[in-house]
């Protein structure tokens, strides 16, 4: 076996594919990569809410009073109080009736999809969905028939020529991730409609930066009351914190307790968690200023990036991409950046398409203008040198 899995790491160096850690200590823009300091392009703190003084504090004050792990599933005797306040604030937050908070994102899409679809089902997913929607899918045993990204045309031409009498699912993120554009969540509503299909929306990186309140990508649309749409959000992005939720009706929190494998076989998240997250969902809906200023960096940084040539996708969120093309062109554009105090990441495939390799930025509200202007001035010079723009 471990002359396989030799020959395949050699294989992913000759495509300049292997991955490595990098030591990274994050604080507010910046953050020390391997070593350097350098400002933070590659983080999803999209608010500046992971080393906020009041959600560091409320983790403190809650290991002090209740220690630093739960020490069971929360269906045996992990089910902490901070679990209710924590759902409580989300119910609030969300004007959903139900909440329950999972572990991580990958958990909660793989359990959601897992738990709800079933083997004679069919699902419609996009093409650039995250890999745990792709995962959950694979693991309910439905068939699956992947739309081309975005194509709301497609999409409608494999429902109509599906079974009428099967049970349909829409599946898809809100924003993607490695492209930094929308969903078209209004469409999808509508055919939804149209052919009685369920639709299930990943917000991890909509939550805490669309919305009146923050809320995510349904509510910036007035969707949220919509039947038949199950939204799944993210602690880890905007919120700076760790875990994940499903709200909506009663009667879908308790059959996910109830059937959710992931929930169910996995410990509980230890109290301090619990607490930084009830925090971060007060904080994201008192504080707007945040989402505006976040969203006037990210237009600052995209509008710059395409006036000097660079190919930014159909970006429309703090995630910018930079596509480059060949693996080798991408790493070594990161690998300037990073010389020249960038945090700065090459994107490759199997994550993205073959021959989209890029320079993933994501912009925080952390940042200011300066540091805006700094960082355009040397991905054009970056890009210059290894002859992407002119």
């Amino acid at each position: 076996m471990k002359t396989e899995l030799t020959v395949k790491l050699h294989e992913w160096e000759q495509k300049v594919q292997k991955r490595q850690l990098r030591r990274a200590e994050a604080s507010g823009a910046t953050v020390i990569l391997n070593g350097k300091p350098m400002l933070n392009l590659a983080s999803n703190n999209y608010l500046g809410l992971a080393d906020d003084r009041r959600l560091i504090e409320a983790g403190c004050e809650a290991m002090r009073a209740y220690g630093a792990g739960a020490g069971a599933s929360r269906l045996v005797v992990g089910n902490h109080p901070l679990y209710e306040r924590a759902e409580a604030a989300l119910k609030q937050w969300k004007r959903a009736e139900a909440a329950l908070i999972f572990n991580s994102g990958y958990t909660a899409n793989i359990g959601v999809l897992t738990a709800l679809i079933g083997r004679d089902d069919l699902v419609f997913s996009d093409e650039w969905n995250h890999a745990s929607l792709i995962d959950g899918i694979r693991l309910s045993k439905a068939a699956c028939f992947c739309y081309r990204h975005n194509d709301i045309d497609q999409l409608e031409s494999l429902l109509k020529q599906s079974p009428p009498d099967k049970r349909k699912w829409i599946v898809t993120d809100a924003v993607f991730s490695m492209d930094g554009d929308l969903a078209p969540l209004p469409k999808l509503v509508e055919l939804k409609r149209r052919y009685r299909a369920i639709l299930i929306v990943d917000e991890a990186h909509s939550g805490g930066v669309f919305g009146p309140n923050g809320e995510g990508l349904l509510h910036h649309f007035g969707l949220e009351k919509e039947e038949d749409v199950i939204a799944i959000g993210t602690f880890s992005k905007a919120l700076g914190s760790f875990g994940a939720y499903v709200t909506g009706e009663p009667w879908l929190v308790d059959y996910l307790i109830n059937s959710a494998r992931s929930f169910i076989f996995t410990t509980a998240l230890p109290p301090a968690v619990l607490a930084a997250n009830e925090a971060a969902i007060h904080i994201v809906q008192s504080e707007p200023k945040r989402r505006e200023r976040l969203h006037a960096l990210s237009e600052q940084f995209r509008t710059k990036l395409k006036q000097l040539g660079f190919d930014t996708g159909g970006s429309e969120t703090p995630i910018v991409p930079v596509i480059v093309g060949p693996n080798d062109q991408a790493v070594a554009m990161s690998e300037l950046l990073q010389e020249a105090g960038l945090a700065a990441i090459a994107i490759r495939p199997p994550t993205v398409p073959e021959g989209t390799a890029r320079i993933r930025f994501s912009i925080t509200a952390a940042m200011t203008e300066e540091d805006i202007d700094m960082a355009v001035d040397r991905i054009a010079w970056a890009g210059r040198q290894i002859g992407l723009i002119s």
